[in-house]
């Protein structure tokens, strides 16, 4: 496969999964701010959005104070913001129509749909009357995406380009949401013996489990109260976690291997080596060790290997 198309596929999926990302947090943060919390509360929720995608110095920069409206504006409708759903779905839709010959009727037809009915939405003023009925739509139209692809692609390379897209974006992301959510609960605005604090821990960590469709599955698997390091266990261990760290890099190692090539042996190396960290390690040596400095150092690598998979397989090499 050309590198050229190789690479459009794998941005393509990347950026598809972004927009679904960014709308999950932003639904949790939009359903979480109509409940009565102190305004300090809600300021830092709406900081912490920003912070995960690393958005809050250009934010800032443009728009100042940080206000739930600007923020919403800025991470749905801003054209100038790459990482917006709009900048997202139409980069999705850019990629996807440079590669049309490489895609199913099906899988083109989705990412075109999505990119004209997200414009009228907009154009409309639907996302002012019910954001959180947007966000849900957004969800939906990655889930179908991912589900038309699967379901009408060969398995072939340009299938597991996509595929390695999406899920080198998901570790990435589920890694920065983990790390910013628990920095944000060790403030203990209400101080944790007290009534009010613990209703603030479980709404606190049953957004963190929602923002990733992992509440009912949290339920299910512990059958108990919501406890932080149960939920740091589901999202960063778990093989059965849809959305967990380990899931993703168990999809990362399988589809670098069915694209291996002759100079791609050390990034298949590098991937396993994080897989198996996962694999094998156990959440209470993490949280000893500190779990910022786990996720910081899991960031770092996931980003490398996105690094070294450009270079073994996306960029044209030199003449």
């Amino acid at each position: 496969m050309l590198s050229r198309t190789a690479d459009h596929l794998f941005w393509m999926s990347r950026y598809t999964e972004r927009a679904e990302n960014t709308a999950r947090m932003l639904d949790v943060n939009y359903q979480t701010s109509l409940l009565p919390q102190s305004t300090a509360v809600a300021q830092v929720g709406w900081q912490g959005l920003l912070s995960i995608s690393e958005l809050l110095p250009a934010y800032t920069a443009r728009h100042g104070e940080v206000t739930p409206g600007r923020v919403m504006e800025f991470m749905v409708k801003d054209e100038d913001n790459a990482s917006s759903i709009v900048s997202c779905l139409r980069a999705a839709r850019e990629n996807a129509r440079a590669v049309r010959g490489s895609l199913t009727t099906e899988a083109w037809e989705t990412q075109n749909q999505t990119w004209l009915e997200i414009n009228r939405m907009l154009k409309s003023g639907e996302f002012e009357r019910d954001p959180s009925q947007m966000f849900e739509w957004v969800k939906f139209r990655s889930h179908l995406s991912r589900g038309v692809t699967l379901g009408t692609m060969l398995q072939d390379e340009a299938f597991h380009f996509l595929r390695l897209g999406t899920f080198l974006e998901r570790a990435d992301n589920t890694a920065r949401l983990v790390d910013v959510k628990f920095h944000a609960v060790q403030s203990d605005f209400f101080g944790a013996a007290s009534e009010k604090g613990q209703e603030y821990d479980f709404y606190h960590w049953s957004a963190i489990l929602r923002s990733v469709s992992a509440f009912e599955i949290y339920r299910k698997v512990y059958r108990d109260v919501i406890k932080p390091e149960r939920v740091a266990d589901l999202l960063i261990l778990r093989p059965d976690m849809p959305r967990s760290l380990h899931a993703s890099l168990n999809e990362v190692v399988t589809n670098l291997g069915a694209v291996a090539n002759d100079q791609s042996a050390e990034t298949q190396r590098r991937a396993g080596k994080l897989r198996a960290d996962l694999q094998y390690g156990r959440i209470d040596e993490i949280l000893a060790t500190g779990l910022h400095a786990f996720l910081t150092q899991f960031l770092d690598r996931v980003n490398e290997l996105g690094g070294r998979i450009s270079r073994d397989f996306l960029i044209p090499a030199a003449a």
